[in-house]
């Protein structure tokens, strides 16, 4: 087991977790027509916010929304972007989850934090820099995942001399900024960005030398769920990643993550569950067996 700070409690938002015991499930909702994974199951407003209570009530601690997918494409209006996720922020109020939104754009997250989010999640890297400004003055957290190529456009064929060395060293630069711009450490998580302008290969090693990003300090977390490196690595198609998908966030939370982004709710949270009371940091549900 990565051995990871005995100092690591963080609270965010109405949730405190200690991170030396502790392992959180982040939920994915996207209101996107295109998203990756549930390819539009949850684009209206009804689906998702009835999937976000559907995953608290399933064992989510951590509910991430989307309106515009990584993908390479054209750029989401942030209007239109702010029409699709702040309705769904409004409507988990009080719900007892920490709400993340994944955007990139600074107008964004001003207007979701003022409507009750609690995380930034920024899949480009504080690519641009006014977003660890916005953080710092509304007191939020903030994501900070690797990432090489500008907002919605491609990266054809990623070339790293040493993937997890140079990840470590963007992270450690962008935190960096995120620190000199006023961001307080403990609102820092990071993210190594598996698959993202990576190859299969750059992922497995991301994850096998996860402890070298977790060296870093901060909480880490891992979006591992359903990706094209786990589907690689098996030969199967987007629907028939859950079994691999949850292997490889169970030896990422060995190596010292302790944020989990999912699809697959219940399964993961009972994945987590069970690694925590085999490792001691919790107690069993009920205690029968022999008694």
């Amino acid at each position: 087991m990565s051995v990871v700070s005995a100092a690591m409690r963080r609270r965010i938002g109405p949730r405190e977790f200690d991170f030396a015991r502790q392992v959180a499930v982040m939920a994915i909702v996207n209101r996107t027509p295109d998203s990756f994974y549930d390819r539009g199951r949850t684009d209206s407003l009804g689906a998702a916010v009835a999937a976000a209570h559907r995953a608290i009530e399933e064992g989510a601690d951590w509910i991430d929304i989307g309106g515009a997918k990584f993908a390479p494409g054209p750029p989401v209006p942030v209007a239109e972007e702010l029409d699709r996720v702040v309705p769904v922020v409004a409507a988990l109020a009080g719900s007892g989850a920490v709400i993340s939104v994944d955007t990139y754009h600074p107008e964004v997250a001003r207007e979701v934090i003022a409507a009750g989010a609690h995380v930034v999640n920024d899949t480009t890297g504080l690519h641009d820099p006014a977003m660890a400004d916005v953080v710092a003055e509304t007191g939020a957290a903030v994501i900070v995942t690797h990432s090489l190529a500008a907002p919605r456009t491609p990266y054809p064929s990623p070339r790293y001399d040493d993937v997890v060395a140079e990840v470590v060293a963007f992270l450690r630069e962008r935190v960096a900024l995120a620190e000199a711009r006023g961001v307080a450490s403990d609102r820092i998580i990071v993210d190594p960005g598996h698959d993202l302008n990576k190859h299969t290969l750059d992922s497995l090693e991301l994850t096998r030398r996860l402890d070298e990003v977790v060296a870093l300090g901060h909480p880490t977390l891992v979006a591992l769920s359903n990706k094209d490196f786990v589907g690689e690595s098996l030969g199967r198609p987007r629907e028939q990643r859950v079994e691999g998908s949850i292997a490889a966030a169970v030896y990422s939370v060995m190596r010292g993550a302790r944020i989990v982004r999912v699809h697959n709710v219940r399964e993961t949270v009972d994945a987590m569950r069970m690694l925590e009371a085999i490792e001691g940091w919790r107690e069993p549900a009920f205690l029968e067996h022999n008694r």
